[in-house]
């Protein structure tokens, strides 16, 4: 059976919660970069078989069919919102790999993240005390090894002899691919307006290795994870348009052929790790190897833990990002796995799409794979609390 194809790919810009975006709720944010994604895609929205959309804090009640009607999608189109906590959105787009598998001819998935409009969830009062405020639900269950991010990835870094300066360096160099790939443009086609944002709030121009080595520890005393090189708390949407060959041949139109996914479970103590067995065995699926990869897009939790989790499957970590990421441009969390996905599509396929062929026009090295077309080759991988990651292998075609 031939792969499933991405024929379009759309995103919001990034807001830092509670600026930007602090009054748009999950089914306002995504509803736009659904509607943007399918006009884009050329498909009719009768053509759409189902949606499916990551979240992690939203108000629950269905996200998806909430933000596909906002879309203007038919009543008739069902939708299902999938939790895998930050890799939601690329296991959204895992499942609807699966539907074109199954039989659906296209399926409009991504995620989405509005934490400045997330409801307060409380746990229920005990023997007549008040009910209390919970930050986060639990990772794993009770009497097992459950810290907070930020301490999770502090220790990995350490466990992995990631230094402070290495993760100062990779958070500069984040920001600083990040505002050059905005101020060039390379955002422009994938960003829909929502709320009339269209530019990330994140990313900074000023910063340096110099200021980042002023930060404090903000984890552990003796740690090595600041501010500075973890990624910020973000609002914002991500979706593509998932299609069978069929249509992908029909609608004519060049896309990103998905060769592989894989997801994988780690210690729930180290959940940074979660990103590292699943791209071995997307990759082993996809008979890639890293070597061959044109792009690689990590999401960044935090510099120490993309460069443990580099470290571990031998990547340069110069490889990945080369547009910036999730340190530059924020983590909305239920959002930031199809975030990455869009990323490799208008990197991979962007400059044959029409309005961006006369802007960009990178080289392409061309290769030949059994059974596929020839193309450049991408790969988007992500960790998620309670120790699991997702990877996914495409290729240009």
């Amino acid at each position: 059976m031939s792969a499933p194809v991405i024929v379009a790919a759309a995103r919001s810009a990034i807001g830092t919660a509670g600026r930007s975006l602090a009054g748009v709720t999950a089914d306002q944010l995504a509803g736009p970069v659904l509607a943007a994604t399918l006009d884009r895609s050329g498909l009719a929205p009768e053509d759409v078989s189902d949606v499916v959309l990551g979240n992690c804090m939203g108000p629950g009640g269905d996200v998806a069919r909430s933000a596909s009607l906002a879309a203007g999608l038919p009543v008739t189109v069902p939708a299902l919102t999938v939790d895998r906590q930050c890799a939601s959105g690329l296991a959204a787009i895992d499942v609807a790999v699966s539907l074109v598998r199954g039989g659906a001819s296209a399926v409009l998935a991504g995620g989405v993240e509005s934490v400045s409009t997330a409801p307060w969830r409380h746990w229920p009062p005990v023997d007549g005390a008040d009910p209390v405020r919970y930050e986060r639900a639990p990772f794993a269950p009770a009497g097992w090894d459950d810290p907070e991010m930020g301490v999770a990835n502090d220790l990995l870094a350490h466990e992995a002899g990631v230094t402070r300066e290495r993760q100062d360096e990779y958070a500069a160099r984040s920001h600083a691919r990040a505002v050059a790939a905005r101020e060039a443009g390379a955002f422009d086609a994938e960003v829909v307006a929502v709320a009339g944002l269209t530019r990330d709030d994140r990313p900074k121009a000023t910063l340096t290795v110099d200021k980042l080595a002023r930060l404090r520890p903000a984890f552990r005393d003796e740690g090595s994870v600041t501010a500075g090189n973890s990624c910020g708390i973000s609002d914002g949407a991500a979706a593509v348009a998932v299609v069978d060959a069929a249509t992908h041949e029909r609608l004519g139109a060049p896309g990103l052929r998905i060769l592989a996914t894989a997801t994988a479970g780690v210690e729930p103590s180290r959940p940074g790790r979660g990103l590292v067995p699943a791209t071995r065995i997307a990759l082993q699926r996809s008979g890639i190897g890293l070597d061959d990869l044109d792009a690689i897009e990590i999401n960044e939790a935090f510099a120490g833990q993309v460069l443990a989790c580099c470290d571990e499957l031998g990547v340069d970590p110069l490889r990945v990002c080369a547009e910036g990421g999730a340190l530059a441009l924020g983590h909305p969390w239920g959002a930031s796995g199809a975030v990455l996905v869009v990323r490799l599509f208008h990197q991979l396929v962007g400059s044959s799409l029409p309005e961006v062929r006369r802007r960009r026009r990178p080289e392409v090295r061309r290769r030949s794979l059994e059974g596929s077309l020839e193309g450049r080759l991408g790969l988007a991988a992500i960790a998620a609390g309670g120790g699991q990651g997702v990877a996914m292998v495409v290729q240009a075609c």
